[in-house]
């Protein structure tokens, strides 16, 4: 029986920019089934006691750039640890993530996953801005309809849907991996996830 895996993402975390495509190789070597749910953090952080970047107090600050830095390294993944659009505004990424879900299926779904967290950590483009989410929708040849529908009340309330799955989980944090309601947080965990999801 193939493991189902609700991966839990903010489309502006450079942890999830980490993780995405080695996520999205080991789930499809295990044929493994994603629910792609994109998360409000702005929500989750005040319940799960977590701290928007700005108010953490400076030595954590200064440890993530150290480790952002280590892991690309270690990944050879290119990551710009200062993006000229960061902080960013996350929901409508994560609102056209769920209208391509709902229109085209998980496989584009996470590939335009992919192409807004590299817009963000490689390319320094805006995530929050339309011209920006249009752009990368058709340099995947997905239907521009998508970004019709991310503004939808139906596409609203699954986004609040899957931000309240993820505090009802205790998820506290991007990327979670919850392997058949085992948990996993950050994409330095993702041997773990490798393992659940071929027990």
């Amino acid at each position: 029986m193939s493991k189902t895996v609700d991966y839990y993402l903010a489309p502006q975390s450079p942890w999830t920019y980490l993780g995405h495509q080695r996520f999205v190789n080991i789930a499809k070597a295990a044929g493994a089934t994603v629910r792609v749910m994109p998360m409000d953090l702005g929500k989750v952080f005040p319940i799960s006691g977590g701290l928007p970047l700005g108010k953490r107090a400076p030595q954590r600050q200064a440890y993530r750039l150290v480790e952002l830095a280590r892991f690309g390294k270690a990944l050879n993944l290119p990551i710009n640890l200062h993006p000229k659009f960061f902080p960013v505004a996350g929901d409508p990424a994560a609102k056209l993530i769920i209208a391509v879900d709902m229109h085209h299926g998980t496989d584009a779904a996470l590939t335009i996953t992919g192409a807004v967290l590299s817009a963000v950590w490689q390319e320094e483009r805006d995530i929050a801005d339309a011209a920006t989410l249009a752009a990368l929708l058709s340099a995947h040849q997905l239907d521009a309809a998508c970004m019709a529908l991310s503004d939808t009340p139906e596409v609203q309330a699954r986004y609040d849907a899957y931000t309240q799955s993820a505090i009802d989980t205790q998820v506290f944090g991007a990327p979670t991996y919850m392997v058949n309601g085992e948990m996993f947080w950050g994409q330095d965990r993702l041997d773990f996830v490798a393992q659940a999801v071929k027990a």
